[in-house]
């Protein structure tokens, strides 16, 4: 098993308006990112489960293969800014993917 902070030059998370989230991962080099598209390691099931949320709530999921890249929209729990909300710009949401771990 491989971490996926072993295999990502970038882990990132950013708002993508106030009511949505994109997590980034632009990994090391074509043979890694190669081998989670084909395989399809990151998808709407395995973002849902290690952010414990309905998987309705993710909106899409692009691999951009010009920069061995995966972008995950997802919907914010709140919205940037309301009430409650610890992180308005949304940058420290990508802790949980520090998590996951690909069988390549």
């Amino acid at each position: 098993m491989k971490k996926l902070v072993d295999l990502a030059r970038v882990i990132r998370s950013k708002n993508a308006g106030p009511y949505e989230l994109t997590l980034d991962m632009i990994f090391k080099n074509n043979e890694i990112y190669s081998k989670v598209k084909e395989n399809k390691l990151i998808n709407a099931e395995k973002i849902a489960e290690i952010y414990k949320i309905d998987k309705d709530l993710i909106k899409g999921i692009v691999y951009f293969d010009p920069a061995y890249a995966v972008k995950v929209t997802m919907k914010r729990e709140l919205a940037s800014g309301a009430y409650g909300d610890s992180d308005i710009y949304g940058a420290q949401q990508h802790a949980p993917l520090l998590k996951l771990e690909f069988d390549i």
